[in-house]
């Protein structure tokens, strides 16, 4: 009995697994949910079927254990298949095939000295009836004579320090392989807690450990998604090396102009370069420059906020470590060799903000790099600082240049939480809390400020090329804003949840993810007049991607993902790609990547698999029910509510038009509209009159549809379907005057 790469099954319509544990030569061992409950698995057998192909539909199925642990790893089969044993918590099962027999064992009855002894992992031993266990607390246990349940025993072996993550056996059981958070593999022989052997520093801890089938080379899998290639004589032979998967992307997902990789944290304290079009790390430049200790509950320093300059000659860096009183912060100024081809410190400055950093970029001008090079940095301490490069006087210095603080701007005690230069470097914005304020970067006075609509601002950005004059920001209270720098005014807003706001650097487009929880309401301003949408009862994830000078979406993916996204970044193309439709022109230059948190996805490409597929049906069967549900809301929320009526009562006064303005829409949307059953006749006959007319200035008539259409809300938000050309819309009814009755007659 051996693991294999399962296909999926299927009970009915149901999907009943994507994995399965292990296959005999008519069955196949697999984990399901149990019936009715979410987070209760059980063991299950199903019995193949001669079917070839990816899908088999499961018609028998008998269940071999209630309660088992959702990884692989709590589930093992010995002896060649003669019985399986689970862990889950602190209990035991083994199952024996052919007497039908169960035996339970518990750690809560065992007298243990103290610790966590709950399970986490099994193995058993290929040849003999001996079962290995891990456990929270680093020990393994050995277990024998488990076919009796009094007359169990079992042996402890202990050198993790913390939980034992994974276990396997050699080929030929004389050995057992061990590893956890230590990013150790220990070889135990024999069973013996005196003969060991170590393989250490593997780079980060040990999440599975798998053998060859031949027993030469041994596989283990980190949880920073690294696989280590391993002799059987504990040598170090390959790595396997993509995106480092890291707890908390705190840097962001940032670009590096030079190599146009995408930088992020990877291993602790250190920044990864990871090219996309190679799928593989470039390499790693170690920031914080000390030894990461695994140990649960120490503070480490970490690496927080990451900027590039317009060339890549100079990153910024900021790391910080948590401490009960004061946090410790450091900000680094690194400087590219061409020689070395690597980033070389610079200068390094201690506490740069009496509180933690919240943001920071650079100047973005090509040109002017090297004469006018500005970094700014935003604090929690209430102050955003300007740092400029300087002439090192020091005769002794190693550097020529180093970085001074050249300017520290507030705006009345409040937080700074974002920064950002516009495309020609000329103004910078700095939102304090619920104002954003523009600052002249030459002089650095206040020019103006933004302080509506209410929410405190979460992100903000320039529009680029044609859309220069415009800021974007966006609010925790779910408002995404439009703001006129010509005018110093609203341009407009819509009520959406953004939770990631990305311009594109190469053209004018930026990219809106938003976040739909259970019972939100879509709301859209434009040019201070407000209109309810929809309400919507289900959580989905949108990309919305629009230009700033038109509030419209040019491109809108609805249920991208059932996960919150967490970052995004648009990365340049290596050569521009040929689009055909208008509504696809954004990935013309550059690819939209997101990050949530289980997976990196690009927009435009994801990898063709059997999950991926499968779960491409369930989101298109999804995303249909979603968009009915979307069109009865809207109908039942047209039948018994007004939204005029309810937008008076709910949006704040300083942002409803005059009285004057409102009154029409008021009166309008308490109006009753009849049903007129033939307006469908009305439209034939004038179609008839004018079809001739039409034949000839539909082309015309289009083009003068789309430069002239009204911006519908439901349009806005992309919750209505596309409308027809006239010509499309005639070649419809004449389709729906055509008799089909005499299909019926086959």
């Amino acid at each position: 009995m051996d693991g294999i790469p399962i296909k999926t099954f299927t009970v009915g319509s149901k999907l009943l697994a994507l994995y399965a544990l292990a296959s005999s030569e008519d069955s196949v061992f697999v984990v399901i949910p149990k019936s009715g409950e979410r987070d209760t698995f059980q063991l299950v057998s199903v019995k193949l079927t001669k079917a070839a192909g990816q899908d088999l539909e499961a018609k028998e199925l008998s269940v071999v254990l209630h309660g088992v642990g959702a990884s692989p790893k709590s589930i093992a089969f010995g002896r060649e298949g003669e019985y399986v044993a689970s862990v889950k918590d602190l209990n035991l099962q083994v199952y024996f095939f052919k007497q039908k027999q169960l035996n339970r064992f518990s750690l809560s009855a065992v007298k243990t000295k103290g610790g966590n002894n709950h399970f986490t992992c099994v193995a058993c031993h290929p040849t003999e009836d001996c079962i290995a266990t891990g456990h929270a607390d680093g020990k393994i246990r050995l277990w024998r004579n488990f076919y009796h349940k009094k007359e169990y025993t079992f042996s402890t072996l202990h050198w993790h320090h913390d939980t034992v993550m994974d276990l396997a056996f050699s080929i030929e059981g004389t050995s057992l392989l061990s590893g956890g958070v230590e990013s150790v593999l220990v070889l135990w022989h024999n069973g013996s807690d005196c003969r060991k052997d170590f393989l250490p520093r593997l780079g980060s801890p040990i999440e599975y450990i798998s053998m060859s089938s031949d027993g030469a080379l041994c596989c283990t899998l980190h949880t920073d998604n690294r696989i280590t290639i391993i002799n059987s004589n504990l040598r170090f032979s390959k790595c396997i090396q993509g995106l480092i998967k890291t707890m908390d992307v705190k840097t962001g997902l940032v670009v590096d102009p030079r190599t146009k990789a995408l930088v992020l944290n990877g291993e602790p304290g250190h920044l990864q370069f990871y090219c996309l079009q190679s799928d593989q790390q470039l390499f790693s430049l170690d920031i914080v420059q000390r030894q990461y200790i695994h140990q649960a509950g120490l503070k480490q320093t970490d690496l927080v906020k990451v900027a590039f300059s317009a060339q890549g000659k100079w990153l910024a860096t900021v790391e910080e470590r948590d401490e009960v009183t004061d946090p410790e912060l450091q900000l680094k100024l690194w400087f590219y060799d061409e020689e070395t081809q690597s980033f070389k410190l610079n200068t390094r400055i201690n506490m740069p903000h009496e509180d933690h950093v919240t943001d920071m970029c650079f100047r973005d001008m090509d040109e002017l790099e090297d004469d006018s090079l500005i970094l700014v940095t935003a604090g929690r301490d209430c102050v955003f600082k300007v740092w400029v490069m300087v002439e090192d006087t020091d005769p002794e210095a190693q550097q020529s240049v180093s970085w001074n603080c050249d300017f520290v701007g507030s705006y009345h005690n409040y937080q700074a939480t974002n920064c950002c230069f516009s495309e020609d470097g000329s103004v910078l914005a700095v939102s304090f809390e619920e104002t954003v304020t523009v600052w002249d970067s030459v002089t650095w006075d206040l020019k103006c400020t933004f302080c509506h609509p209410p929410g405190k601002i979460r992100n903000i950005c320039f529009g680029r090329l044609t859309c220069s004059k415009y800021l974007i920001g966006a609010t925790d209270h779910g408002f995404l804003c439009c703001w006129n720098l010509l005018s110093c005014a609203l341009e407009w807003s819509a009520h959406l949840n953004i939770l990631v706001l990305q311009p594109d650097p190469l053209s004018e487009y930026i990219a809106a993810v938003s976040w739909l929880s259970k019972e939100s309401s879509q709301l859209l301003f434009h040019r201070n007049i407000s209109f309810q949408v929809c309400s919507l009862d289900w959580n989905t994830v949108k990309v919305f991607v629009f230009k700033p000078n038109e509030p419209r979406p040019i491109y809108i993916q609805r249920n991208l993902c059932k996960e919150k996204i967490q970052l995004a970044a648009f990365i340049p193309r290596d050569e521009p790609e040929t689009v055909g439709s208008e509504k696809y022109l954004w990935l013309r230059r550059s690819q939209l990547f997101f990050l949530t948190d289980t997976q990196l996805a690009v927009e435009e490409s994801l990898p063709v698999t059997p999950f991926s597929l499968l779960l491409g049906k369930h989101r298109c069967q999804q995303s249909q029910q979603d968009i009915d549900l979307g069109k009865r809301v809207v109908q039942n929320k047209h039948e018994q509510d007004s939204p005029a009526v309810k937008e008076l009562l709910h949006t704040p006064a300083h942002v409803l038009p005059s009285a004057s303005f409102l009154c029409p829409i008021f009166i309008n949307s308490l109006l009753i509209s009849k049903e007129n059953k033939s307006a469908e006749v009305a439209a034939d006959e004038v179609e008839m009159e004018s079809e001739k007319a039409e034949d000839e200035s539909d082309e015309e008539r289009d083009i003068t549809e789309m430069e002239q259409e009204d911006t519908s809300p439901m349009e806005l938000l992309g919750e209505m379907t596309c409308k027809l050309s006239k010509s499309q819309e005639k070649e419809l009814r004449k389709i729906r005057k055509t008799d089909y009755s005499w299909i019926s007659a086959f």
